[in-house]
């Protein structure tokens, strides 16, 4: 893709962009540009422990009815309770614990959805869109749980209340004067259950479309494409006992302690198992660092448990040189002993491409690779010995890893270190992608995609006898460029903050609002209600945490976790409003509405009792053989997965290695690598609070931490009020008002809140092949006024 390949190098500016177009500039749908109070503090060392109990505990009792608040602890992350709707993190196969198999985060989670605090056609009459565009994220957050659909009439300055027949018509009317199904475009966030998902992407099939867009497009996207190309599926191979087997365990481009905390508990029994821990990634984290377990606190007395025993620190997106430099000197011991370090047995029996891979490998210089990595030479050959001799190896990574313009390289570089060692398909071995949202693997694998395999079609077309659309949809890139420039004229979102967590946000502001419908299935406000198109909807539905009773019955539902476990979520509370329906309630309605008499789908059937759904989804999906049995089972069951039993699903019928260019970063004079980060009091577009405690940052959020000494290069003090700017394919972006905070990251890079600095992610920055936005490597520069 040319504009991926020649990014041109940013020309001296000045803060009015003199020969460039200024393409961003904050129309209300970005955070207002006002501070709260910084405050700065030592960086911990440590995580979670009592403050993350204290904290947990403190959200709680702030937010939650006090009676919901216990209720809910006790439920969370249970066998037969419900599954958290933060993280994907997986729950343990055997005894959890009976106090508490949640975390911080995870309470903070179910703090912000089980609200005391509601909101309907009151609160709607009092404040305007303009009003509330005035309202920082956190602020739109804390007002309470959507009670009630509402409407915004073309024109209309306020929100009203509607009935759920009249949204569906409304909506319905909408779609049915589309001059084509493929003017549509329905979002899915990773919150919505396997049951909602497949029963959405069924109705939006029968209408005609494949332009199911979500929001894997902008995070494991990369994962998936680069993991299907080279091991034959886009899942990770590993189980949570794997994590507790494996000698060695990389985690990169990831912060366990905020975004997966109870993934420490995992690392902490490796370590205790003998294990040890790499960790790879520009700043070092608290949560890669040491654990403080709460619910041991004999190891608590003591300081916890060390986690990290080699920690490399590398620049934004020196993934690729670093991972190539470990593998030049990993060849180079194996000439000394020849099948000591490298698995021969399952590089010839189960691999293709080694030769290639080799050869390129080969003309690589090690002094080079190191330069453009950032990594120090002693900490590399320090982690060479440690995986030399070992090959029970596993390699977890996130977004870190994915969202660069060589997001998917970067992942196939990870499967080429695993291939070497023979570290795919064996315990204690293999990839691990960790997914954010709770089920969105689960959504995916029920048809939430817009690339939908044929086999897959041809099963809805057996089981429900109509003919799906063959041709691929939008993705999520791809949607908002469409609505921008008018192929697609309605938006329906079943979940999430599509505004805030896309890139570009101004481009995409104007894609919204240039739609002629926009709705959103919520559970309470958020910015993307704010930015609309000429008629706007909020649909707002039960959340995770509530009781959802159909017309047969108490009904549950089900998710897909980060390592492939299938297992029922019901709720324990009363729903917090009369008018909220369920998401299967929500399609169903919408269904009927749009499709009428010409649909051969049952959707009142499917709506009475999800066991319907479940049989339906067993007869289209592998892997759900079964469903209503085996997901009433305590803790639920394993999908398959071929990687783990070293059967690779290519068309060879084996592992692939890959050859990946050293990905350019060219930075001219001024000219920094941003990348954009999340906060410890945030989980995605979801914002807790004010305060990133590990990093010691609060009160504050619009911040951008650089290294010391580019700071006094620049003239930058401490505190420091500056704007940051993003040149691509001669269009600027600027991004008003930040604070300069002195931290540890490497030199020419800079690092900023999600969704603050979304703004300055150009929309046509993009993985190849995945699309992913490129959100971790953005060239800025930092501006000396704000």
């Amino acid at each position: 893709m040319e504009e991926q390949q020649n990014q041109e190098n940013t020309p001296a500016i000045d803060d009015k962009g003199h020969g460039i177009k200024v393409v961003a500039h904050n129309t209300g749908a970005q955070p207002p540009e006002r501070f709260t109070g910084l405050k700065l503090s030592k960086p911990k060392d440590k995580a979670a422990g009592i403050p993350s109990v204290l904290t947990a505990l403190s959200h709680a009792n702030r937010y939650m009815a006090k009676g919901n608040a216990v209720k809910t602890m006790f439920r969370l992350n249970q066998k037969g309770g419900f599954d958290c709707p933060g993280c994907a993190w997986p729950d343990p196969d055997d005894e959890r614990s009976r106090l508490a198999e949640y975390c911080e985060n995870g309470i903070k989670a179910i703090s912000e959805e089980a609200q005391k605090k509601k909101i309907g056609r009151d609160f709607f009459a009092q404040h305007s869109i303009q009003d509330m565009l005035g309202w920082t994220d956190f602020e739109l957050g804390k007002q309470g749980r959507l009670a009630e659909p509402m409407v915004l009439r073309e024109g209309a300055a306020r929100y009203e209340p509607i009935s759920w027949p009249d949204a569906f018509r409304l909506i319905a009317d909408e779609l049915n004067a589309l001059s084509s199904p493929d003017e549509a475009v329905f979002y899915t966030s990773g919150r919505t259950s396997n049951e909602a998902a497949f029963l959405y992407q069924l109705f939006v099939r029968e209408f005609g479309t494949n332009n199911l867009p979500d929001c894997s497009n902008m995070c494991h996207e990369s994962s998936g494409y680069a993991l299907s190309k080279t091991v034959g599926i886009g899942k990770g191979s590993v189980t949570l006992t794997d994590l507790y087997e494996a000698e060695v365990i990389i985690i990169m481009g990831q912060n366990p302690g905020t975004n997966h905390p109870r993934m420490m508990s995992a690392l902490e029994r490796c370590k205790e198992n003998g294990g040890k821990i790499i960790s790879i990634n520009p700043l070092p984290e608290a949560g890669l660092l040491k654990f403080v377990n709460p619910q041991r606190p004999g190891k608590a007395l003591k300081g916890g448990t060390p986690l990290t025993d080699i920690f490399l620190q590398i620049k934004a997106n020196g993934d690729i040189p670093l991972l190539k430099a470990i593998m030049l000197l990993l060849w180079h011991e194996e000439q000394k002993a020849p099948g000591a370090v490298f698995d021969w047995d399952f590089i010839t029996e189960k691999t293709q491409g080694y030769e290639a891979f080799l050869q390129g490998l080969k003309k690589q210089d090690f002094n080079d690779l190191l330069e453009a990595s950032g990594a120090r030479r002693d900490k590399v050959k320090e982690a060479v010995e440690l995986l030399r001799r070992r090959n029970k190896i596993i390699v977890c990574w996130a977004m870190g890893l994915t969202q660069h313009k060589n997001g998917v390289d970067n992942i196939r570089e990870v499967v080429n270190l695993l291939l070497l060692k023979g570290s795919i398909g064996k315990p204690g071995a293999g990839t691990c992608p960790v997914r954010g949202h709770s089920n969105v693997q689960g959504d995916r694998t029920v048809g939430i995609w817009e690339s939908p395999r044929p086999e897959f079609l041809d099963k809805l077309k057996a089981t429900f006898g109509f003919e799906p659309p063959r041709r691929h949809g939008y993705s999520t890139v791809d949607a908002i460029k469409a609505m921008h420039e008018g192929k697609a004229k309605v938006f329906f979102a079943m979940g999430g903050n599509f505004l805030s967590a896309t890139p570009d946000t101004e481009y995409t502001a104007r894609a919204l609002r240039s739609c002629r419908l926009t709705a959103h299935v919520s559970t309470k406000l958020n910015r993307s209600h704010l930015v609309h198109g000429r008629l706007a909807l909020i649909l707002p539905c039960l959340g995770r945490t509530e009781q959802d009773v159909q017309s047969e019955g108490p009904q549950f539902v089900s998710t897909e976790n980060s390592m492939g476990v299938v297992q029922s979520s019901q709720g324990v509370l009363s729903p917090a409003s009369e008018h909220l329906l369920s998401e299967p309630a929500i399609v169903a309605g919408l269904a009927k509405a749009t499709l009428g008499s010409r649909s051969k789908v049952d959707w009142d059937s499917m709506a009475a009792s999800y066991d319907n759904i479940r049989d339906a989804i067993e007869q289209v999906v592998p892997g759900f053989e079964d469903y209503n049995r085996r997901v009433r089972e305590p803790g639920g069951f394993y999908l398959p997965n071929s990687a783990r039993e070293q059967q690779f699903d290519t068309p060879t019928g084996k592992a692939h290695f890959s050859v990946n260019p050293v990905p350019p970063n060219p930075l001219s004079e001024g000219e920094y690598l941003m990348m954009t980060i999340r906060s410890h009091d945030q989980f995605n577009t979801t914002i807790y609070g004010l305060n990133d405690r590990y990093r010691g940052i609060h009160n504050e959020r619009r911040v951008v931490l650089m290294n010391p000494q580019d700071m006094a290069e620049a003239g930058i003090q401490a505190r420091q009020v500056v704007g940051l700017a993003s040149t691509y394919n001669g269009e600027q972006r600027v991004a008003k008002s930040f604070l300069a905070v002195p931290y540890d990251i490497p030199r020419r890079c800079v690092a900023t809140y999600f969704p603050e600095a979304n703004v300055l992610v150009p929309i046509d920055a993009y993985a190849e092949g995945s699309k992913t936005p490129a959100s971790k490597s953005v060239v800025v520069r930092v501006l000396p006024a704000g």
